[in-house]
């Protein structure tokens, strides 16, 4: 066999999966088709980090408030960013009232603490500047925001170092099962394994022939980031405009503000900012800095374990709260997978990350101190978000660095601020191709069709 284990996919569940499994004496790969790790998390890199007071599901509120304490608890360990910020569901009509209070009964039959049911007055203790009408709300303690992005890679580069094997831009093209095991073929290799874990939602393959694709979209989701100098609200604050219609704004964890809309259609500029208005009334369109949407998935998601005894496992479905049920769901898996293999705790498991800094969070001491050590730390490349040349040299030799644009974006947070990247994205490039030793037209914003320079403007004989 090539591998006791491949897991198919190296989005935030396959990466999670790949830690929790990178403890034992396995020998494992990840394949991904993409450049780079968790591909499948937006852009924002602030995702809400649920309680299961809001699902309707009690298979996925079990998963959601297990995944809730597992991040408090990783998030220290990997210097991920993570902050309680609390949440407020509020309700200015009879029948939104209905909805919450039928959530706060289910949450309390579920065993969830530290959740509340209050009335206006109660409100605006907790949120003095809500400058809307509110009946009543249900207020949750155990919310919390989270960068998906920081812990998908945290999980990557601690499972990398550990010795699993992330096999990226390759392409899973079918799985066949073996006489003994599995036979996994891509664009450029075939491989045999004992056990297969596929992370892969919506694609099915010969193994998966009569099994059901649990993929569907319940809508879009449409985002405005507002900019840093909005009046924002402190707790995550949620309009509940039906059962399955809302809208929300939270503090991002980069000191900016994001709303998302609920439509079961694209909308245009102009209906999202109206939307906005219900809840933030002093918003307008030059408060927005950037404008996104994606699709809303259904509450569903289930490891498929029909054939455990055979050694396949797929993860089906998507779920608008995956990053939240990602270590539950992880941990489910390596204990199954453990069981059956029969295997053993690593003696020289390294269940740490390795160290990086972020000029922009240090002191004016510890700045002089990393800036005495490597010059580069003190070249600010991104001015909106004090990004310097030391941190994106970092991240591109990383395990798993960077290789592309959009990778030294995620890791770094350059271009993330008021002028997108006109200032630095010329410089970012520049580096990029200088520490992988490739020219400037040859580098990517994401994949390979991406170029993000498709040639010179003039070729010169002599340079």
């Amino acid at each position: 066999m090539d591998y006791d284990v491949l897991i198919l996919g190296g989005g935030i569940i396959g990466c999670a999966v790949a830690y929790e499994l990178s403890k034992y004496n396995l020998n494992i790969a990840v394949i991904e088709k993409d450049y780079d790790v968790a591909d499948d998390i937006s852009f924002a890199n602030t995702a809400i980090v649920y309680d299961g007071s809001e699902t309707k599901d009690d298979l996925m509120s079990s998963l959601e408030h297990m995944g809730n304490s597992i991040l408090s608890e990783i998030t220290k360990k990997f210097n991920v960013p993570f902050k309680r910020i609390g949440s407020l569901r509020i309700a200015d009509n009879d029948e939104c009232e209905d909805i919450i209070e039928d959530m706060y009964r289910t949450a309390k039959s579920r065993g969830i603490d530290n959740i509340y049911l209050i009335d206006d007055e109660g409100l605006y203790d907790i949120e003095p500047n809500l400058k809307v009408k509110v009946k009543k709300a249900l207020y949750s303690e155990n919310t919390a925001v989270i960068c998906p992005y920081d812990l998908a890679i945290a999980y990557a580069e601690v499972a990398f170092d550990n010795g699993v094997n992330f096999r990226l831009e390759e392409v899973v093209q079918d799985i066949q099962k073996m006489a003994r095991g599995f036979k996994v073929t891509t664009n450029k290799n075939k491989f045999t394994c004992k056990v297969v874990i596929n992370t892969i939602p919506g694609d099915n393959y010969t193994i998966d022939i009569n099994r059901t694709v649990i993929n569907e979209s319940e809508g879009k989701i449409h985002y405005l980031v507002l900019d840093e100098d909005f009046d924002n609200l402190s707790n995550l604050v949620i309009k509940v405009n039906s059962e399955d219609n809302f809208t929300f704004q939270t503090p991002t964890l980069a000191g900016s503000t994001l709303v998302a809309v609920n439509a079961e259609r694209l909308l245009d500029f102009n209906d999202i900012l109206k939307e906005a208005s219900k809840i933030l009334p002093e918003v307008t369109k030059d408060n927005v800095n950037s404008i996104f949407y994606e699709d809303y998935r259904k509450d569903v998601m289930f490891i498929d374990d029909d054939q455990l005894m055979k050694g396949y496992i797929k993860v089906t479905g998507e779920h608008y709260a995956h990053i939240t049920i990602a270590p539950s769901i992880a941990k489910m898996i390596c204990e199954t997978i453990v069981d059956n293999l029969n295997s053993t705790l690593k003696k020289n498991f390294v269940d740490k990350r390795r160290e990086f800094y972020r000029f922009r969070d240090m002191t004016r001491d510890e700045r002089n101190e990393i800036i005495a050590l490597d010059k580069r730390y003190g070249k600010i490349v991104c001015l909106c978000n004090q990004v310097s040349e030391g941190e994106i040299i970092d991240s591109i030799r990383r395990p798993l660095g960077a290789r592309t644009v959009e990778g030294v974006k995620r890791r770094t947070g350059a271009t993330f601020g008021n002028c997108q990247g006109a200032y630095c994205i010329g410089k970012i490039i520049d580096i990029i191709a200088r520490e992988t030793d490739k020219t400037l037209t040859e580098i990517v914003e994401d994949s390979k069709n991406s170029k993000v320079l498709v040639s010179r403007i003039k070729e010169f004989e002599d340079i």
